[in-house]
């Protein structure tokens, strides 16, 4: 596991502002209901991949101000003692319920839910929206590149257009959680396991006198993790010819012939077919080749329908970026608060822009899923004690539109939130990263097809309950007197 770092003060600044006022004011103990969602699918895909959970329970459990954070707010001179003698006692007492990582989820879900005293639910905002809009965004663009690669090996390439540290080695994580088989981010390998490797870049052929010298040192030194970059100099003339020797000579004596070569520059797709069908008239049939050079899902694609002749794509600055959609947008909400005899009141928020008129309430997220065919029919939005009976049909209500139901029968139903914090303590047990890599994988084969295009996808539904529909409406209607 990593070391255990204090990120508590890596919050905006205005959560401290409203902590203090809250304090001032007497609702600093006011049980509040925030939610994190998102309004849309990056790169107008048909679904995102939640991720980020794991970062989010090792902060909350370490939230605590330092003798050097209180010396550092005392200095600001916005502050009182009393209140900076609360921060020095201040630990997190509430409850968080979240979606699990590696959940295929929709917009206006919330993945996560903070039930907890004002001041908390608001300080702990920024860090919850940072890894979840981080890691979501980047699971969801390893998930897309994933798919168009049909089956065949996708490598996270990208720590060196990584927007900082955390964005490589988190970013290489969320690619794992999203379907790579790899990285070469080595402190993500020793950090939470994923696994790193890589052989060689162009500098190395070049500081050989010859490009077979430089092959054949390699596979000397590296028999068994031999895949040799053939595109330095020509990669049809000199390239796989010299890879080719090499691994005649020091390999196959061996009785190795798990080898291959990287391709990462030219035409890929008319390169790889033109080395495939030189390896295999060499008798190398059992040489993978590797392409790399600013891939993502669209260009894997085309390579695919091209028939190039890859086993393993590497995949770089356009994953570790998302360079197509590089913004989330996850928000954190009020939805509701609590009265002192435990009454939970709905609030919303209202906009022109009606894509921005949140759910109100205290919620609970439904997966329907058909039973013959194990798919998933639709999400629904529900308040906090309602349950669903699964021997009934059940309609739910569009969103947006008043007049639109669906009716759902022979289905089966579950929960998405599980309690991640009780009263301040962690109920959540975190699976293993592969495990997550295999549960994301799992709820993948839960979506249609037509979810899962890239282009036009179908819509996924994600509706409220009568109930729920009701309170919004009403809400909505009592803001317009």
């Amino acid at each position: 596991m990593p070391q255990e770092k204090n990120l508590t003060m890596l919050c905006d600044f205005y959560e401290l502002t409203m902590a203090y006022g809250y304090f001032k004011t007497g609702l600093c103990n006011k049980i509040t209901y925030f939610d994190v969602f998102f309004r849309g699918i990056p790169d107008n895909g048909g679904f995102a991949i939640a991720a980020g959970l794991e970062q989010i329970v090792d902060y909350v459990k370490n939230l605590h101000f330092s003798p050097q954070d209180i010396e550092y707010l005392r200095g600001k001179g916005l502050f009182d003692e009393e209140f900076l003698n609360y921060l020095k006692e201040f630990r997190f007492t509430g409850d968080i319920y979240a979606i699990p990582e590696g959940t295929p989820v929709f917009p206006y879900e919330p993945l996560i839910t903070v039930c907890a005293p004002a001041i908390e639910a608001q300080l702990i905002e920024t860090y919850l929206l940072l890894q979840i809009n981080h890691q979501s965004l980047i699971a969801t663009k390893a998930s897309r590149i994933v798919r168009s690669a049909q089956g065949r090996a996708v490598l996270e390439f990208g720590s060196r257009r990584a927007q900082g540290g955390d964005g490589a080695v988190l970013g290489a994580r969320a690619a794992y959680i999203g379907g790579c088989a790899g990285t070469a981010c080595t402190l993500t390998d020793e950090l939470y396991g994923v696994p790193a490797g890589g052989t060689m870049a162009h500098s190395w052929v070049q500081m050989f006198d010859t490009e077979y010298d430089a092959f054949r040192t390699y596979c000397e030194i590296y028999p068994h993790n031999a895949t040799l970059l053939v595109d330095t100099y020509d990669t049809l003339r000199s390239g796989v010819p010299n890879a080719i020797r090499v691994f005649k000579e020091i390999l196959l004596p061996q009785g190795i012939t798990d080898f291959g070569i990287r391709l990462d520059s030219g035409d890929i797709s008319y390169l790889s077919k033109k080395a495939r069908k030189m390896l295999d008239e060499a008798g190398l049939t059992t040489c993978k080749i590797v392409a790399s050079n600013s891939l993502d899902e669209y260009l894997i694609r085309d390579l695919m329908m091209q028939g190039a002749q890859i086993d393993t794509f590497g995949v770089g600055e356009r994953l570790i970026t998302a360079k197509s959609t590089p913004v989330f947008g996850g928000v954190y909400k009020l939805a509701a608060v609590e009265d002192e005899d435990g009454t939970i009141r709905p609030k919303i928020k209202i906009s022109e822009n009606t894509v921005k008129i949140t759910n109100p309430h205290f919620k609970k997220v439904y997966r329907f899923y058909d039973k013959e065919s194990g798919k998933a029919l639709a999400d629904e939005l529900c308040v906090y004690d309602e349950k669903i009976d699964e021997t009934a049909p059940h309609t739910i209500f569009d969103q947006n539109a008043t007049w639109k139901t669906k009716t759902l029968s022979n289905f089966t139903v579950r929960e998405l939130q599980v309690p991640i914090f009780k009263k301040g303590e962690c109920v959540y047990q975190v699976p293993a990263l592969d495990a997550v890599k295999a549960y994301c994988a799992d709820q993948l084969e839960t979506l249609w097809d037509e979810v899962k295009r890239f282009e036009n996808p179908h819509t996924y539904y994600v509706d409220l309950s009568e109930k729920l529909w009701y309170v919004k409406s009403g809400l909505l209607e009592a803001a317009k007197r």
